[in-house]
């Protein structure tokens, strides 16, 4: 029986990987083990750690890396913390494989320590092109891996380009689609308005049978200063629209207090009734108000992954998101207030589009599940041009 150990450092994180840990954990010839770190441990980033615990997973190991601060330096130290921690458990749980999920800076930490160990590497989501050193950190982990679960056949290309053994390389899709697919088909949320009293926040309860708005904005790495400004520019459109609005708190990257500190001032300057936060919310619940929101905007993956399977009309912002590969339900605007005003009309004109299986029909999961069984691994790497 191989031993999978799986490495999540996020939110993020774990909506991306949480199809596939389901599917090891029910393989016969699979164990999995769970190892939750970095910001997913921390209370102010939603402690997603009780949430995979109430999804029924057993967490084995977890460790702390992050330090604070939100800035280059700090991100920085927090991936060589990581490094030293992750090194450790490994050496404890001697995993088969170990498992690490896209592009962040606790990825890499996963990455440098499972190859280092002569560990082999599994890397999801690689092989896609986007803005900020996530863009670097995504290939360079690449290079690492031995085994590749790209999210679509543009990426999967990409990898090989690389200089990847195609015989490495499995275009799964991304198993967030797998989550989207099951949330949409077995968890209904009836009454979304629930999501107030459910989840709390902070704001006015607003009412959503009436079109709203729902927005998700992380700092961009290779922007850093540039954060304030850029949330400004989105906070100003949102004044300008007026329509009720959610809206969630950033993630921990390397400019974060500066977008969370606009978000502060505009909240205690203007008193918005318009405006409802929330720190986290569980995937299912995000995934039901992608479901029924007019328009998404931000610079998040989702308008791109998960809109584009469900239909979202979605505003991307500025650079952090720049050549992923995209569905027809984005428009892509400035940090400017009224490019953004005029890209959410154009997409309120629109409404929803059709369903696009750019990034996979619900079946990653399994998939990556029964090639962590059977696949030959070879930690021995040469590049194959």
């Amino acid at each position: 029986m191989r031993k999978v150990c799986i490495v999540v450092g996020s939110r993020a994180n774990y909506a991306s990987i949480r199809s596939a840990m389901r599917r090891v954990q029910d393989h016969p010839d699979l164990e999995l083990v769970t190892v939750v770190g970095a910001s997913a441990l921390l209370p102010r980033f939603g402690a997603v750690v009780d949430r995979i615990r109430a999804d029924g997973f057993s967490i084995d190991h977890t460790y702390y890396m992050i330090v604070e601060g939100e800035n280059p330096a700090t991100m920085a130290k927090s991936t060589g913390l990581g490094l030293m921690e992750l090194a450790n458990i490994f050496d404890n749980i001697r995993p088969d494989v170990v498992v690490t999920v896209g592009d962040r800076f606790e990825t890499m930490s996963t990455a440098v320590a499972a190859s280092y160990m002569n560990i082999p590497l599994a890397h999801t989501m690689g092989g896609e092109v986007t803005g900020t050193i996530d863009e670097s950190i995504r290939h360079a982990i690449t290079k690492l891996a031995h085994l590749h679960f790209p999210a679509n056949d543009d990426a999967a290309q990409r990898i090989i380009k690389l200089g990847e053994d195609p015989a490495t390389v499995f275009n799964v899709g991304c198993p967030r689609i797998d989550e989207v697919q099951r949330i949409l088909d077995e968890e209904p949320f009836d009454d979304i308005n629930r999501v107030f009293e459910t989840f709390g926040g902070v704001g006015n309860r607003l009412d959503l049978d009436q079109p709203f708005l729902l927005v998700s904005q992380h700092p961009v790495t290779t922007e850093y200063g540039d954060g304030r400004r850029q949330i400004g520019a989105t906070l100003e459109a949102l004044e300008r629209l007026a329509m009720p609005t959610i809206m969630l708190w950033p993630n921990i990257d390397a400019g974060s207090d500066d977008i969370a500190k606009g978000i502060r001032q505009f909240r205690e300057t203007k008193a918005p009734g318009f405006l409802h936060l929330f720190i986290n919310l569980p995937m299912h619940a995000y995934v039901h108000l992608m479901d029924r929101c007019a328009v998404l905007i931000g610079n998040s993956s989702s308008a791109i992954r998960e809109g584009a399977y469900i239909g979202t009309p979605a505003v991307n912002l500025g650079s952090r998101q720049m050549k992923r590969q995209r569905g027809h339900n984005v428009v892509d605007t400035a940090h400017d207030a009224g490019a953004i005003v005029s890209a959410v009309k154009q997409q309120l004109d629109h409404g929803r589009y059709t369903r696009d299986t750019l990034y996979g029909d619900g079946t990653a999961g399994q998939q990556i599940a029964e090639v962590l069984a059977t696949a030959d691994v070879d930690v021995q790497k040469t590049i194959t041009y």
